[in-house]
Protein backbone atom coordinates (compact mmCIF):
# COMPACT_ATOMS: atom_id res chain seq x y z
CA UNK A 1 0.00 0.00 0.00
CA UNK A 2 0.92 3.65 -0.73
CA UNK A 3 -1.11 4.61 2.23
CA UNK A 4 0.34 6.77 5.13
CA UNK A 5 -1.17 7.87 8.45
CA UNK A 6 -0.18 11.32 7.26
CA UNK A 7 -1.27 11.61 3.65
CA UNK A 8 -5.09 9.68 5.44
CA UNK A 9 -5.51 12.25 7.58
CA UNK A 10 -4.22 15.24 5.20
CA UNK A 11 -6.79 14.04 2.20
CA UNK A 12 -9.67 13.61 4.77
CA UNK A 13 -9.30 17.06 6.27
CA UNK A 14 -8.25 19.20 3.26
CA UNK A 15 -11.34 17.60 1.06
CA UNK A 16 -14.14 17.64 3.50
CA UNK A 17 -14.01 13.86 4.73
CA UNK A 18 -12.96 14.21 8.65
CA UNK A 19 -12.05 17.33 10.67
CA UNK A 20 -10.53 17.67 14.27
CA UNK A 21 -13.23 18.08 16.80
CA UNK A 22 -13.71 21.76 18.49
CA UNK A 23 -10.89 22.98 16.54
CA UNK A 24 -11.30 26.30 16.94
CA UNK A 25 -10.66 25.62 20.54
CA UNK A 26 -7.88 23.80 20.31
CA UNK A 27 -9.87 20.41 20.12
CA UNK A 28 -10.91 17.99 22.28
CA UNK A 29 -9.24 14.48 22.33
CA UNK A 30 -10.46 11.45 20.89
CA UNK A 31 -13.34 13.38 18.97
CA UNK A 32 -13.84 13.93 15.46
CA UNK A 33 -16.11 16.03 13.24
CA UNK A 34 -17.59 14.35 9.79
CA UNK A 35 -17.64 17.08 6.98
CA UNK A 36 -19.68 16.93 3.76
CA UNK A 37 -18.03 14.36 2.34
CA UNK A 38 -17.53 12.28 5.20
CA UNK A 39 -21.15 12.16 6.20
CA UNK A 40 -21.95 10.67 2.53
CA UNK A 41 -19.23 8.01 3.06
CA UNK A 42 -20.42 7.15 6.30
CA UNK A 43 -24.39 7.29 5.54
CA UNK A 44 -23.21 5.14 2.31
CA UNK A 45 -21.28 2.35 4.43
CA UNK A 46 -24.10 2.28 6.84
CA UNK A 47 -26.69 2.13 4.36
CA UNK A 48 -24.70 -0.82 2.34
CA UNK A 49 -24.67 -2.37 5.76
CA UNK A 50 -28.31 -2.01 6.41
CA UNK A 51 -29.52 -3.22 3.16
CA UNK A 52 -27.38 -6.60 3.05
CA UNK A 53 -28.10 -7.67 7.00
CA UNK A 54 -31.81 -6.38 7.82
CA UNK A 55 -33.73 -5.74 4.19
CA UNK A 56 -32.62 -7.84 2.18
CA UNK A 57 -33.12 -11.32 5.03
CA UNK A 58 -36.50 -12.34 6.16
CA UNK A 59 -35.14 -13.40 9.28
CA UNK A 60 -33.52 -9.59 10.81
CA UNK A 61 -35.68 -6.61 11.74
CA UNK A 62 -33.83 -3.44 12.75
CA UNK A 63 -33.90 -0.77 16.35
CA UNK A 64 -32.97 2.31 17.18
CA UNK A 65 -32.54 2.45 20.76
CA UNK A 66 -31.63 4.65 23.53
CA UNK A 67 -28.76 6.00 24.04
CA UNK A 68 -29.15 6.81 27.87
CA UNK A 69 -30.58 3.68 29.61
CA UNK A 70 -31.30 2.33 33.25
CA UNK A 71 -28.18 1.87 35.27
CA UNK A 72 -29.38 -0.87 36.45
CA UNK A 73 -28.93 -2.61 32.89
CA UNK A 74 -25.33 -2.01 33.00
CA UNK A 75 -25.09 -3.23 36.48
CA UNK A 76 -26.66 -6.56 34.32
CA UNK A 77 -24.64 -6.14 31.86
CA UNK A 78 -21.25 -6.37 33.89
CA UNK A 79 -20.23 -3.55 32.98
CA UNK A 80 -20.26 -0.97 35.93
CA UNK A 81 -17.97 -3.57 37.49
CA UNK A 82 -15.90 -5.12 35.00
CA UNK A 83 -15.55 -2.38 31.86
CA UNK A 84 -11.65 -0.94 32.72
CA UNK A 85 -8.64 -0.40 30.91
CA UNK A 86 -5.63 -1.27 32.86
CA UNK A 87 -4.13 2.69 34.23
CA UNK A 88 -1.05 3.52 35.17
CA UNK A 89 0.11 7.50 36.23
CA UNK A 90 3.40 9.05 35.95
CA UNK A 91 4.61 10.09 39.44
CA UNK A 92 6.37 13.39 37.53
CA UNK A 93 4.43 14.88 35.31
CA UNK A 94 1.14 13.08 36.44
CA UNK A 95 0.21 12.24 32.74
CA UNK A 96 -2.15 8.79 32.47
CA UNK A 97 -1.42 5.81 30.26
CA UNK A 98 -2.63 2.45 29.18
CA UNK A 99 -0.58 0.24 30.58
CA UNK A 100 -0.50 -1.91 28.18
CA UNK A 101 0.23 0.58 26.02
CA UNK A 102 3.41 1.76 27.17
CA UNK A 103 6.70 0.36 28.61
CA UNK A 104 9.15 1.02 31.57
CA UNK A 105 9.25 5.11 31.70
CA UNK A 106 6.96 7.82 30.76
CA UNK A 107 7.14 8.69 27.24
CA UNK A 108 6.37 12.43 28.05
CA UNK A 109 8.71 13.11 30.61
CA UNK A 110 11.03 9.66 31.35
CA UNK A 111 9.47 9.59 34.56
CA UNK A 112 8.54 6.35 36.71
CA UNK A 113 5.13 5.09 36.97
CA UNK A 114 3.20 4.37 39.77
CA UNK A 115 1.09 0.71 40.37
CA UNK A 116 -1.58 0.03 37.83
CA UNK A 117 -5.26 0.30 38.28
CA UNK A 118 -8.48 -0.07 36.84
CA UNK A 119 -10.09 2.52 34.84
CA UNK A 120 -13.38 2.14 34.05
CA UNK A 121 -14.63 3.35 30.68
CA UNK A 122 -18.21 4.59 30.93
CA UNK A 123 -19.16 8.17 30.74
CA UNK A 124 -20.93 8.57 33.76
CA UNK A 125 -23.75 11.08 34.24
CA UNK A 126 -27.24 12.31 35.83
CA UNK A 127 -30.91 12.44 34.88
CA UNK A 128 -33.12 15.23 36.42
CA UNK A 129 -32.63 18.01 38.49
CA UNK A 130 -31.15 16.02 41.78
CA UNK A 131 -27.62 14.20 41.87
CA UNK A 132 -27.50 11.56 43.87
CA UNK A 133 -27.42 7.65 43.34
CA UNK A 134 -30.81 6.90 42.02
CA UNK A 135 -30.22 10.09 38.99
CA UNK A 136 -27.11 8.07 38.24
CA UNK A 137 -26.77 6.56 34.31
CA UNK A 138 -23.70 6.18 32.10
CA UNK A 139 -23.61 7.29 28.17
CA UNK A 140 -23.83 3.44 26.56
CA UNK A 141 -20.72 1.63 25.89
CA UNK A 142 -21.75 -0.19 23.46
CA UNK A 143 -25.49 -0.72 21.11
CA UNK A 144 -25.57 -4.42 22.43
CA UNK A 145 -27.36 -3.38 25.87
CA UNK A 146 -30.11 -1.92 23.81
CA UNK A 147 -31.32 -5.19 22.09
CA UNK A 148 -31.06 -7.47 24.96
CA UNK A 149 -33.20 -5.03 27.14
CA UNK A 150 -35.55 -4.80 23.70
CA UNK A 151 -35.83 -8.80 23.42
CA UNK A 152 -39.06 -9.07 24.73
CA UNK A 153 -40.80 -5.93 22.97
CA UNK A 154 -39.71 -7.61 19.97
CA UNK A 155 -41.35 -11.40 21.04
CA UNK A 156 -44.29 -9.74 21.85
CA UNK A 157 -44.75 -7.20 18.80
CA UNK A 158 -43.46 -9.90 16.09
CA UNK A 159 -43.74 -13.47 17.38
CA UNK A 160 -40.21 -14.87 15.12
CA UNK A 161 -38.41 -17.78 15.13
CA UNK A 162 -35.55 -19.37 15.81
CA UNK A 163 -32.79 -18.26 14.09
CA UNK A 164 -33.85 -14.41 13.78
CA UNK A 165 -31.87 -11.55 14.47
CA UNK A 166 -31.85 -7.79 15.87
CA UNK A 167 -29.41 -5.17 14.35
CA UNK A 168 -28.99 -1.59 15.25
CA UNK A 169 -26.66 1.20 14.01
CA UNK A 170 -25.96 4.33 16.55
CA UNK A 171 -23.25 6.06 18.88
CA UNK A 172 -21.50 4.59 21.49
CA UNK A 173 -19.12 6.42 24.11
CA UNK A 174 -15.95 5.17 26.00
CA UNK A 175 -13.86 7.55 28.25
CA UNK A 176 -10.62 5.87 26.58
CA UNK A 177 -7.53 6.76 28.34
CA UNK A 178 -5.39 6.97 25.50
CA UNK A 179 -7.54 7.72 22.09
CA UNK A 180 -4.84 7.91 19.45
CA UNK A 181 -4.87 6.51 15.53
CA UNK A 182 -6.89 8.85 14.17
CA UNK A 183 -10.57 7.57 13.90
CA UNK A 184 -9.54 4.17 15.23
CA UNK A 185 -9.74 4.73 18.55
CA UNK A 186 -11.60 7.69 20.15
CA UNK A 187 -14.28 8.39 22.84
CA UNK A 188 -17.32 9.15 20.62
CA UNK A 189 -17.80 6.10 17.70
CA UNK A 190 -20.56 4.59 16.22
CA UNK A 191 -21.42 0.68 15.77
CA UNK A 192 -23.30 -1.48 13.43
CA UNK A 193 -24.00 -4.99 15.41
CA UNK A 194 -26.28 -7.52 15.20
CA UNK A 195 -27.19 -10.10 17.91
CA UNK A 196 -28.57 -13.73 16.21
CA UNK A 197 -30.77 -15.50 18.48
CA UNK A 198 -30.55 -18.93 17.82
CA UNK A 199 -31.50 -22.86 19.87
CA UNK A 200 -28.80 -23.42 22.34
CA UNK A 201 -27.17 -26.14 20.00
CA UNK A 202 -27.77 -24.68 16.70
CA UNK A 203 -25.05 -21.52 17.62
CA UNK A 204 -21.85 -23.41 15.01
CA UNK A 205 -23.89 -23.34 12.15
CA UNK A 206 -24.84 -19.29 12.68
CA UNK A 207 -21.56 -18.47 13.53
CA UNK A 208 -20.16 -19.96 10.47
CA UNK A 209 -22.66 -18.48 8.39
CA UNK A 210 -21.61 -15.18 10.34
CA UNK A 211 -18.08 -15.29 9.65
CA UNK A 212 -18.28 -15.45 5.79
CA UNK A 213 -21.24 -12.54 6.33
CA UNK A 214 -18.50 -10.55 7.29
CA UNK A 215 -16.27 -11.03 4.54
CA UNK A 216 -18.86 -10.50 2.51
CA UNK A 217 -19.42 -6.89 3.64
CA UNK A 218 -16.02 -6.10 3.11
CA UNK A 219 -15.79 -6.73 -0.65
CA UNK A 220 -19.13 -5.09 -0.91
CA UNK A 221 -17.85 -1.83 0.50
CA UNK A 222 -14.48 -2.26 -0.94
CA UNK A 223 -12.27 -3.63 2.00
CA UNK A 224 -8.97 -5.13 0.41
CA UNK A 225 -9.54 -8.74 0.81
CA UNK A 226 -5.62 -9.40 2.01
CA UNK A 227 -5.63 -6.72 4.13
CA UNK A 228 -7.94 -9.03 6.14
CA UNK A 229 -7.02 -11.47 8.63
CA UNK A 230 -8.78 -13.49 10.95
CA UNK A 231 -7.46 -14.28 14.61
CA UNK A 232 -8.49 -16.89 16.88
CA UNK A 233 -8.65 -15.13 20.17
CA UNK A 234 -7.68 -17.40 23.00
CA UNK A 235 -9.33 -18.36 25.94
CA UNK A 236 -7.50 -15.99 28.36
CA UNK A 237 -8.11 -13.11 25.67
CA UNK A 238 -12.11 -13.37 25.19
CA UNK A 239 -14.15 -11.39 26.97
CA UNK A 240 -16.29 -13.21 29.56
CA UNK A 241 -19.35 -13.87 28.19
CA UNK A 242 -18.09 -15.63 25.18
CA UNK A 243 -17.15 -19.09 23.95
CA UNK A 244 -15.58 -18.16 20.85
CA UNK A 245 -14.58 -15.34 19.47
CA UNK A 246 -12.84 -14.02 15.89
CA UNK A 247 -11.56 -10.47 15.42
CA UNK A 248 -11.18 -9.32 11.85
CA UNK A 249 -8.27 -7.58 12.02
CA UNK A 250 -6.69 -5.41 9.32
CA UNK A 251 -3.61 -3.65 7.81
CA UNK A 252 -3.66 -0.51 8.69
CA UNK A 253 -0.73 1.99 8.41
CA UNK A 254 0.14 1.92 11.87
CA UNK A 255 -0.16 -1.89 12.18
CA UNK A 256 -2.73 -5.02 11.95
CA UNK A 257 -5.46 -3.69 14.58
CA UNK A 258 -8.97 -5.06 14.80
CA UNK A 259 -11.84 -4.11 12.88
CA UNK A 260 -14.35 -6.09 13.47
CA UNK A 261 -15.91 -9.00 16.23
CA UNK A 262 -17.67 -11.97 15.59
CA UNK A 263 -18.50 -13.73 19.34
CA UNK A 264 -20.24 -16.62 20.65
CA UNK A 265 -21.94 -14.83 23.70
CA UNK A 266 -23.84 -17.83 24.55
CA UNK A 267 -27.01 -16.47 26.75
CA UNK A 268 -25.43 -14.61 29.22
CA UNK A 269 -26.81 -11.26 28.62
CA UNK A 270 -30.27 -12.90 28.38
CA UNK A 271 -30.20 -14.78 31.36
CA UNK A 272 -28.03 -11.35 33.73
CA UNK A 273 -30.96 -9.02 32.61
CA UNK A 274 -33.89 -11.63 33.42
CA UNK A 275 -32.10 -12.07 36.64
CA UNK A 276 -31.93 -8.13 37.46
CA UNK A 277 -34.96 -7.35 36.27
CA UNK A 278 -37.13 -10.06 37.40
CA UNK A 279 -38.41 -10.13 33.39
CA UNK A 280 -38.35 -13.45 31.90
CA UNK A 281 -36.36 -13.29 28.86
CA UNK A 282 -37.49 -16.86 27.24
CA UNK A 283 -39.73 -17.25 24.13
CA UNK A 284 -41.84 -20.19 22.66
CA UNK A 285 -40.29 -20.81 19.26
CA UNK A 286 -42.89 -23.87 18.68
CA UNK A 287 -46.02 -24.85 19.41
CA UNK A 288 -46.49 -27.39 22.38
CA UNK A 289 -42.12 -26.65 23.35
CA UNK A 290 -41.59 -25.05 26.40
CA UNK A 291 -40.52 -21.75 26.55
CA UNK A 292 -36.54 -21.56 25.51
CA UNK A 293 -33.45 -18.90 25.98
CA UNK A 294 -31.42 -18.34 23.27
CA UNK A 295 -28.39 -17.71 22.93
CA UNK A 296 -26.44 -15.33 21.01
CA UNK A 297 -24.13 -14.92 17.76
CA UNK A 298 -22.74 -11.24 17.93
CA UNK A 299 -21.33 -9.85 14.53
CA UNK A 300 -19.79 -6.27 15.54
CA UNK A 301 -18.90 -3.08 13.20
CA UNK A 302 -17.43 -0.46 13.97
CA UNK A 303 -18.10 2.36 11.12
CA UNK A 304 -15.41 4.25 11.81
CA UNK A 305 -12.94 1.72 11.47
CA UNK A 306 -14.83 0.58 8.45
CA UNK A 307 -14.32 4.54 6.90
CA UNK A 308 -10.49 4.36 8.20
CA UNK A 309 -9.66 0.52 6.58
CA UNK A 310 -11.82 1.99 3.01
CA UNK A 311 -10.15 5.21 2.69
CA UNK A 312 -6.62 3.22 3.41
CA UNK A 313 -8.33 0.30 1.13
CA UNK A 314 -9.14 3.56 -1.84
CA UNK A 315 -5.93 5.56 -1.26
CA UNK A 316 -4.16 4.89 -4.45
CA UNK A 317 -1.10 6.98 -6.07
CA UNK A 318 -0.37 5.93 -9.85
CA UNK A 319 1.04 8.50 -12.57
CA UNK A 320 -1.53 9.48 -15.48
CA UNK A 321 -0.49 11.24 -18.11
CA UNK A 322 3.03 11.79 -17.00
CA UNK A 323 2.30 13.49 -13.58
CA UNK A 324 1.65 12.14 -10.36
CA UNK A 325 -1.62 11.78 -8.72
CA UNK A 326 -3.21 10.64 -5.45
CA UNK A 327 -6.69 9.38 -5.96
CA UNK A 328 -9.65 7.17 -3.75
CA UNK A 329 -10.47 4.52 -5.75
CA UNK A 330 -14.08 3.57 -4.11
CA UNK A 331 -16.18 1.41 -5.46
CA UNK A 332 -19.46 3.28 -6.81
CA UNK A 333 -21.54 1.94 -3.90
CA UNK A 334 -20.08 3.71 -1.03
CA UNK A 335 -18.53 6.58 -3.48
CA UNK A 336 -19.67 10.07 -1.66
CA UNK A 337 -20.34 11.72 -4.76
CA UNK A 338 -21.03 9.32 -7.92
CA UNK A 339 -19.87 11.44 -10.56
CA UNK A 340 -19.81 15.51 -11.31
CA UNK A 341 -20.77 18.05 -13.94
CA UNK A 342 -18.66 20.63 -15.77
CA UNK A 343 -19.40 23.14 -17.93
CA UNK A 344 -16.31 23.11 -20.12
CA UNK A 345 -16.10 26.77 -19.32
CA UNK A 346 -18.11 28.87 -16.78
CA UNK A 347 -18.12 32.37 -18.74
CA UNK A 348 -20.23 31.04 -21.28
CA UNK A 349 -23.68 31.01 -20.28
CA UNK A 350 -25.54 28.75 -22.77
CA UNK A 351 -22.50 25.89 -21.72
CA UNK A 352 -23.69 26.42 -18.24
CA UNK A 353 -27.22 26.35 -19.05
CA UNK A 354 -27.25 22.92 -20.56
CA UNK A 355 -24.87 21.98 -17.91
CA UNK A 356 -26.88 22.79 -15.30
CA UNK A 357 -29.94 20.71 -17.36
CA UNK A 358 -28.23 17.44 -17.28
CA UNK A 359 -26.73 18.45 -13.55
CA UNK A 360 -30.52 18.39 -12.58
CA UNK A 361 -31.55 15.55 -14.54
CA UNK A 362 -29.13 13.22 -12.74
CA UNK A 363 -29.75 14.62 -9.26
CA UNK A 364 -33.30 14.04 -9.41
CA UNK A 365 -32.63 10.32 -9.79
CA UNK A 366 -29.04 9.29 -8.05
CA UNK A 367 -28.63 12.50 -5.23
CA UNK A 368 -25.20 12.25 -4.77
CA UNK A 369 -24.43 14.40 -8.06
CA UNK A 370 -21.85 17.60 -7.76
CA UNK A 371 -21.72 20.65 -9.60
CA UNK A 372 -17.86 21.64 -10.46
CA UNK A 373 -17.42 24.93 -12.36
CA UNK A 374 -13.97 25.59 -10.28
CA UNK A 375 -10.96 26.07 -12.00
CA UNK A 376 -9.90 24.78 -15.37
CA UNK A 377 -10.73 21.14 -16.82
CA UNK A 378 -7.89 19.64 -15.36
CA UNK A 379 -8.16 20.67 -12.15
CA UNK A 380 -11.68 19.80 -11.48
CA UNK A 381 -10.80 16.23 -12.66
CA UNK A 382 -7.54 15.64 -10.19
CA UNK A 383 -10.08 17.24 -7.13
CA UNK A 384 -12.76 14.50 -8.28
CA UNK A 385 -10.02 11.63 -8.23
CA UNK A 386 -8.77 13.02 -4.99
CA UNK A 387 -12.02 12.74 -3.45
CA UNK A 388 -12.78 9.03 -5.18
CA UNK A 389 -16.10 10.55 -8.28
CA UNK A 390 -16.14 7.90 -10.36
CA UNK A 391 -17.17 9.79 -13.57
CA UNK A 392 -16.70 13.37 -14.69
CA UNK A 393 -19.31 14.77 -16.95
CA UNK A 394 -18.43 17.59 -19.17
CA UNK A 395 -20.79 19.64 -21.07
CA UNK A 396 -19.00 21.06 -23.84
CA UNK A 397 -19.84 23.52 -27.11
CA UNK A 398 -20.50 19.95 -29.26
CA UNK A 399 -23.49 19.20 -26.96
CA UNK A 400 -24.73 22.19 -27.97
CA UNK A 401 -24.55 21.23 -31.66
CA UNK A 402 -21.71 22.92 -32.91
CA UNK A 403 -20.94 19.21 -34.57
CA UNK A 404 -24.53 18.08 -35.79
CA UNK A 405 -23.51 14.23 -35.36
CA UNK A 406 -22.45 14.90 -31.43
CA UNK A 407 -25.54 17.16 -30.27
CA UNK A 408 -27.26 16.00 -26.88
CA UNK A 409 -23.67 13.90 -26.52
CA UNK A 410 -21.22 14.86 -23.75
CA UNK A 411 -17.86 13.64 -22.35
CA UNK A 412 -17.88 11.18 -19.74
CA UNK A 413 -14.21 10.49 -18.36
CA UNK A 414 -13.23 7.53 -15.99
CA UNK A 415 -11.95 8.00 -12.90
CA UNK A 416 -9.05 5.05 -12.53
CA UNK A 417 -7.72 4.97 -16.17
CA UNK A 418 -8.53 8.68 -16.83
CA UNK A 419 -9.74 7.73 -20.18
CA UNK A 420 -13.00 9.74 -22.16
CA UNK A 421 -16.01 8.60 -24.31
CA UNK A 422 -18.70 10.42 -26.10
CA UNK A 423 -21.98 8.94 -24.98
CA UNK A 424 -25.40 10.32 -25.20
CA UNK A 425 -26.97 12.50 -22.52
CA UNK A 426 -30.35 9.47 -22.18
CA UNK A 427 -27.89 6.86 -21.84
CA UNK A 428 -26.11 8.78 -18.70
CA UNK A 429 -28.81 7.78 -16.06
CA UNK A 430 -27.81 4.10 -16.70
CA UNK A 431 -24.23 4.90 -17.03
CA UNK A 432 -23.82 6.47 -13.67
CA UNK A 433 -26.23 4.72 -11.19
Amino acid sequence: MTASMDKIVSLAKRRGFIYPGSEIYGGLSGTWDYGPLGVELKNNIKNLWWRMFVQDRDDMCGLDAAILMNARAWEASGHVNGFSDPLVECKKCKRRFRADQVEGKCPECDGSFGDVRQFNMMFKTQTGATEDESSVTYLRPETAGGIFVNFKNVIDSFHPKLPFGIAQIGKAFRNEIAPRDFIFRSREFEQMEIEYFVRPGEWEAAFEEWRKNVHAFNDAVGILAQAVHELEVGDTDRAHYSRRTIDFEFDFPFGRKELYGLAYRTDFDLAAHSGVSGVPLKMIDAEGEEPVMPHVVEPSFGVDRTVLALLTSAYTEDDLGGEMRAYLKFNKAVAPIKAAVFPLLKNKPELVAKAREVYSMLKKQVPQIMWDDNGNIGKRYRRQDEIGTPYCVTVDFDTLGEKTELKDTVTIRNRDTGEQERVSIESLLSRIA
